[in-house]
């Protein structure tokens, strides 16, 4: 049977329920509502005579199926989520199968499919072929994936992904240009892409080493930025490339955005010619034209 679209329990988040649209999870969250008090009725019990004491037991246990039923019902029985990698989780829930609740969310159907959209800070994110946007990852952070998971080497009880491209407002920081944001990114890009999830999860049997390999000035988004790029040697599996790519908004103001990249190295990690055409396709929102990482810009241009 197919379950109508409706509020359901999310798999990574129980004290939040996500949209469910009558195929996939979507991007709508709310906090999730109070569980309603039940209390059984009290039937008298007579000394001597085990019936109604019978009677009790029964009205009771039927109660507490009833509330046992709404909570499998209501979605709780799904499996845990497992953990994207290098940088997110993905929320792999099955269709929740319960009666869904009023009140649909506005879906973004009509979305282009090349691109996913960052309206907080004013850019789309590129998605290019052999990558998605991801449906079920946790948290409202703009991001595309590589296509396809796999089982991290240092945790073979959760998925990761090739590749990872996410953007970031910035804030709580006395940075106040791209190359100094940058700079101080990156620590943090390589930390949640390979050193631990937010369940404290080393997927990658955590960061041994890093080293410099690109920091430079770069032109994103029609504004001039600044890009740092660390390649990273882990515990376990072929280790990987992050970078933090930081600019000033498209929007009008001059707060900063960084872009995070997380690849894994190796053969069947993608190359970083591809994190350069990510870059150079990342746009203002509603516009055809965009920066790039190909030429060196002055910090001043």
């Amino acid at each position: 049977m197919t379950t109508p679209p409706g509020w359901y329990p999310d798999p990574a988040m129980p004290t939040v329920e996500r949209w469910w649209d009558g195929t996939n999870w979507t991007a709508h969250t709310r906090q999730a509502p109070a569980a309603p008090t039940v209390f059984a009725p009290a039937l008298p019990v007579r000394a001597g005579r085990g019936k109604a004491v019978g009677i009790g037991a029964a009205a009771v246990a039927v109660v507490a199926a009833v509330v046992a039923g709404v909570v499998v019902f209501g979605g709780d029985d799904r499996d845990d989520p497992p953990t994207a990698g290098p940088a997110g989780t993905v929320s792999t829930g099955v269709a929740p199968s319960s009666s869904a609740t009023s009140g649909a969310p506005a879906e973004d159907e009509d979305e282009n499919a090349t691109q996913v959209a960052d309206p907080l800070n004013g850019i789309t994110l590129p998605v290019l072929k052999g990558w998605e946007k991801p449906r079920y990852m946790s948290g409202d952070v703009p991001r595309v994936a590589t296509v396809g998971a796999y089982p991290c080497p240092g945790a073979t009880s959760r998925d990761c992904r090739r590749g990872m491209v996410s953007s970031h407002s910035v804030s709580g920081t006395d940075a106040t240009t791209p190359e100094a944001v940058a700079k101080e990114d990156i620590a943090l890009a390589a930390d949640a892409a390979y050193e631990e999830d937010y369940l404290d999860n080393r997927t990658h049997g955590g960061i041994v080493s890093h080293k410099v390999v690109a920091a430079r000035p770069a032109a994103v988004a029609g504004r001039t930025g600044y890009l740092v790029r660390w390649q990273v040697v882990t515990g376990k599996g072929p280790g990987g490339f992050v970078q933090s790519l930081a600019f000033p908004s498209p929007m009008g103001s001059e707060s900063p955005v960084v872009v995070r990249f997380a690849f894994d190295a190796g053969p069947d990690g993608p190359s970083l010619a591809t994190m350069d055409e990510i870059a150079r396709g990342i746009r203002p929102i509603g516009s055809d034209t965009g920066g790039g990482v190909g030429s060196s810009i002055t910090p001043g241009a």
